[in-house]
């Protein structure tokens, strides 16, 4: 089966391919225009896109990254929705460091399978 196959299929990918932290692991999961709204910014594209994951792997050395409690919200056969919570753990200047929050993706149906259109990640209320 081919990871962009089904929406299930894409975030499990996702979840595991974001470790390794080489962006074009990722971009056969990412649709070419989508939008990520990080705490740091909003991204539109690959190349912006890629910087803000660039940025954070740069700045977290051995970032480690999952989700948890993972549900589809919205489901049909074009388009998907998920949330989750989401957790990671590195070491900044030094000492290690952990969060976590959560998160919503959109994924699209298109010509070339499931991808990833929209992801928000968001701290928790406090």
């Amino acid at each position: 089966m081919s990871v962009a196959a089904t929406p299930e299929a894409v975030m499990a990918a996702y979840a595991d391919l974001i470790n390794r932290h080489d962006f074009a692991l990722l971009v056969p999961l990412i649709a070419p225009e989508a939008s990520f709204w990080f705490s740091s910014g909003t991204y539109k594209g690959y190349d912006a896109v890629r910087e803000a994951f660039e940025r954070t792997w740069r700045r977290l050395a051995n970032e480690t990254y999952w989700l948890e409690d993972l549900a589809w919200i919205a489901r049909s056969a074009e388009a998907a929705s998920c949330t989750y919570r989401f957790h990671w753990h590195a070491t900044i200047d030094g000492q290690r460091a952990e969060g976590k929050g959560r998160g919503t993706t959109v994924l699209a149906k298109s010509e070339n399978g499931w991808r990833i259109v929209h992801e928000h990640l968001s701290a928790f209320p406090t």
